[in-house]
């Protein structure tokens, strides 16, 4: 089964009047008898169905999620060991020079024809010299003698461990290359937002899959669909640059406003009477009172365009009003227009 969230178009932490208004309106969508052509009708009739079953139950909707949430956090620390691989395996070693400690440390491979590239020699067991006692000539020269196996040099070698491990941490740095730490992948998440707080830029709550939540702030000239990306606020990966969170814009069409990029729409009720002579009547919008002139003989459906007055774009430059003019009857039959429409129709003028 699909998203029951995704199926039924809502928040996941909507409460049960959105869920069932929600409902209402995809099986009106999605009914067999409004789709009789459709041969998939009845199919996504049912899953809207049991969409709305099991979110309409808090224990089954508590248990979907929490499943819902473990399989996320199981498919990041997949993801995060694949993007790790497979971890070295450590090998036992002697003791180590300077430059073994420094590749240790920083982690990274000793530098080609440093000391630590170079097979280590074995280490042997030193035997005491035997103790001679000729002396060197008067006047000669003394030589120095030369270790007579590699274990000696090693011990020299280690001797002034800290002038070493100095020197080793300078050829590194004068030595070492940089390289960009590769990026965790980007975070795509949906934020949904009413129309008032678009205009009034509220910091919205978003939970990520992983169950922590951070906060969104509209950015000036938002529309719906636009992706705000948020630096380093997505999955961690040991080893990695963060990733990034791309939160897609969705603003709520289901109030009495709607939008298209910058511009607001709208619906104007009319009755007969004003849809034929005009009529001049305010509308009260999110930015406050706009005056509307119906001029006379309006049809339904006509539109009237109001420049100006829809969203502020990030550049000042605001959207405009579109007023959709829909033609009503009043609740009750009204006499005097049932007669002029019946003699119009039958050629009787009173």
């Amino acid at each position: 089964m699909r998203d029951p969230y995704a199926i039924l178009g809502v928040r996941r932490n909507a409460g049960q009047e959105e869920i069932k208004a929600a409902w209402r309106s995809v099986a009106k969508t999605v009914h067999p008898d409004r789709n009789q052509d459709d041969p998939l009708a009845a199919e996504r009739f049912a899953e809207a169905g049991r969409a709305y079953e099991l979110l309409r139950d808090p224990v089954l909707r508590n248990h979907y999620d929490r499943v819902r949430r473990e399989a996320e956090l199981r498919r990041m620390e997949a993801m995060k060991a694949k993007m790790r691989g497979p971890e070295p395996t450590e090998e036992p070693v002697g003791a180590e020079t300077a430059e073994e400690a420094i590749s240790r440390i920083f982690g990274v491979e000793p530098q080609p024809g440093s000391p630590a590239s170079r097979p280590r020699p074995s280490r042997a067991v030193e035997r005491p010299e035997p103790a001679t006692s000729a002396k060197p000539e008067a006047g000669a020269e003394p030589k120095q003698e030369e270790p007579s196996h590699p274990e000696a040099a090693i011990v020299r070698r280690s001797a002034a461990p800290a002038a070493d491990i100095v020197a080793a941490i300078v050829r590194r740095i004068r030595g070492r290359i940089a390289k960009t730490a590769e990026k965790v992948p980007d975070l795509a998440v949906d934020v949904h937002a009413t129309l008032e707080d678009v205009i009034n830029r509220t910091r919205l709550a978003v939970e990520l899959p992983d169950g922590e939540t951070i906060k969104i702030t509209v950015p000036p000239g938002a529309t719906d669909g636009q992706a705000i990306r948020l630096k380093e606020q997505g999955y961690r990966v040991t080893g990695m640059t963060r990733g990034d969170v791309v939160a897609t814009l969705r603003i709520r069409q289901d109030g009495p406003f709607r939008t298209h990029g910058l511009d607001l729409l709208t619906t104007l009720p009319l009755d007969l009477q004003n849809a034929v002579l005009g009529c001049e009547t305010v509308i009260e919008t999110p930015n406050g009172p706009v005056a509307v002139a119906v001029p006379a003989w309006s049809g339904s459906d006509k539109v009237i365009r109001i420049p100006g007055k829809g969203l502020r774009g990030a550049d000042g430059e605001s959207g405009d009003l579109l007023v959709e003019l829909r033609l009503m009857l009043h609740e009750k039959p009204d006499g005097k227009v049932t007669d002029l429409m019946r003699s119009l129709r039958d050629g009787l003028y009173l």
